[in-house]
């Protein structure tokens, strides 16, 4: 049975790889003897996904000779450091571009937010799964997003506590969790079933539903909402996203190793640097956010 990642990029990235996995004659590939084939013993940690199905090389995903040569470990870690980095560099310039001129950070933390969204669907709906272009025109939004949003949680709702270092703890936060989710997924100590995939895409699917819902109500309420207000409800809230983007890591690893070992293209590494920052911009907002709240109260 084909396990979808909760993660959109990745479960598109799933469909395609099922799509092509069959060879120039119609029937299923069979895989090769790539040195990069288990993901969970490599160095590093990346996200994507793939199908069941093995891939020949010579499978039809549009090769040419300069990109015929398979998929590694490598090709992803790479593409997601250049992904992360443009994202570093532009939350960067947003930030201290908001503590001088909080007017035009304000602009740019939307226009962030809305081209981060778009660059994403971009990707999924249009199929740039391998597009540089796509994924590091995400990264320049995306980063103007998380800069302003940094500002705004740390460095104005928590007073007196300083910035700098929440944003650190944030930021620890987040890689210590993808770096356990990694050792969980390596360990075996939780085993990706599709009972599992369906627990984790439904409890995406209820947080999504309650945040546009409190996102409505902010509009009737003083304040930002009971999900999003720093109360108790508001802990708990954050603390079921932390733990739901740390298990969705599961899928994308599991997803990864399957694609790596399938031997699909290496421009492949594109789409799957763009699926891993979505979850790993997510996981830090709300390790931002929780942070904000223990510092307030």
């Amino acid at each position: 049975m084909q396990k979808r990642s909760s993660n959109p990029i990745m479960g598109s990235l799933t469909q395609m790889g099922q799509h092509n996995a069959q060879g120039q004659n119609g029937q299923p590939g069979q895989q090769g003897n790539n040195p990069y084939g288990n993901f969970a013993t490599a160095q590093g940690g990346v996200a994507t996904a793939t199908s069941h199905q093995g891939m020949p090389q010579a499978a039809n995903y549009g090769r040419t000779a300069a990109n015929d040569r398979p998929i590694t470990i490598d090709d992803i870690v790479t593409k997601t450091g250049i992904t992360l980095a443009v994202i570093i560099v532009f939350a960067a310039l947003n930030y201290f571009l908001y503590s001088t001129n909080p007017g035009v950070g304000t602009v740019l933390t939307f226009v962030g937010a809305i081209g981060g969204l778009i660059a994403v669907m971009v990707s999924s709906f249009g199929k740039k799964y391998d597009s540089a272009p796509v994924t590091l025109t995400y990264a320049v939004f995306e980063g103007l997003f998380v800069g302003g949003f940094s500002f705004l949680i740390a460095g104005v709702t928590v007073q007196g506590v300083d910035a700098g270092a929440l944003i650190a703890q944030a930021v620890l936060g987040t890689i210590g969790v993808f770096i356990g989710m990694l050792f969980v997924y390596k360990s075996g100590a939780i085993r990706v079933t599709p009972k599992f995939t369906r627990f984790i895409v439904g409890g995406l699917i209820g947080v999504l539903v309650l945040a546009l819902g409190n996102f409505v109500a902010s509009f009737f309420m003083d304040g930002a909402g009971p999900l999003r207000d720093g109360g108790p409800i508001a802990y708990v809230f954050s603390l079921v996203c932390i733990g739901l983007a740390a298990m969705s890591f599961l899928l994308d690893f599991d997803q990864a190793d399957r694609l790596v070992r399938s031997g699909a293209p290496s421009k492949m590494a594109w789409g799957a640097a763009l699926g891993l920052a979505v979850t790993l911009v997510w996981l830090y907002t709300e390790i931002l956010r929780l942070l904000s709240y223990v510092n307030r109260s």
